[in-house]
């Protein structure tokens, strides 16, 4: 393991300085008009606005931390999260969907890791006016202090499926619609998997679930957020969660078990 000594404090500073200024490009970028173009499918989109966002982000990273590790999705970044060492987790634009069309529910994403756990992360949300930061010591929301929601009783919960199912797998998706709706309150989908954890964070919702294998720079700011606001998170087996875990089910931790049936019920869909 890595003897590393990382300020928590610097660590928090830069990644919040990081994810604020490519939000902030990216908000200057929404509802333009911007070329839209496709990876590995439909509705895989990227355009310049994740392209130069991205670009903001490393460059706070970089000058803060010379040699920094960077993990992403755009550009030249390695997207694996290395065992040993500092190492930074980056979305400019997650929920590129929502993003395209003028949806407000998207996030940029920055988490900083140590021999692969987080230590400080953010998550804000321009378009929303909300921005989430978080340590072992607790998470803030435009500021103030910020935890999981109280509710105990399933039956009001509300619970949010995220990460896409490819298409040849929407009978998983199907079932997880049926699974939610059977337990709890509500389902709410946002397009935006940290957008959501932000909120399980926050108290605005219960629950998230997949049985997908989430991105690091997708998941692993607002899964510790979670854990940093007092609730629970697990991958599908019920053990503590990591960013390479198959599957994500981040609950308030009052009822996690249910949430966690859940997801086991429509994971089991995958074997039939």
């Amino acid at each position: 393991m890595s003897t590393l000594n990382i300020s928590t404090t610097k660590a928090l500073d830069v990644a919040r300085e990081s994810a604020e200024r490519a939000g902030s490009i990216a908000m200057d970028l929404f509802r333009t008009d911007l070329e839209v173009d496709t990876k590995q499918g439909k509705t895989d989109v990227v355009t310049r606005a994740d392209e130069e966002a991205q670009a903001a982000a490393v460059a706070v990273l970089e000058d803060a931390y010379p040699d920094a590790v960077i993990v992403g999705e755009e550009d030249d970044q390695q997207q694996a999260v290395p065992d040993e060492g500092m190492a930074w987790l980056i979305d400019p634009i997650d929920g590129t969907n929502n993003y395209v069309t003028g949806n407000r529910r998207w996030a940029t994403s920055v988490a900083c890791v140590v021999d692969g756990r987080p230590v400080a992360a953010v998550n804000t949300m321009p378009a929303l006016g909300d921005t989430y930061v978080g340590t072992a010591d607790g998470l803030r929301r435009n500021g103030s202090p910020s935890t999981v929601s109280e509710r105990t009783d399933p039956e009001t919960f509300r619970v949010a499926p995220i990460i896409w199912w490819p298409r040849d797998r929407r009978d998983e998706y199907a079932a997880a619609s049926k699974a939610i709706l059977t337990r709890f309150g509500d389902m709410l989908r946002f397009g935006s998997a940290q957008a959501a954890l932000s909120l399980v964070a926050g108290g605005g919702i219960e629950g998230v679930v997949t049985n997908v294998e989430a991105n690091p720079w997708d998941s692993v700011a607002g899964a510790a957020m979670v854990e940093w606001a007092g609730g629970t998170v697990t991958d599908l087996d019920g053990d503590d969660w990591h960013h390479d875990s198959r599957g994500l089910v981040a609950s308030n931790g009052t009822a996690h078990d249910v949430v966690l049936d859940a997801a086991q019920e429509f994971d089991r869909v995958r074997d039939i």
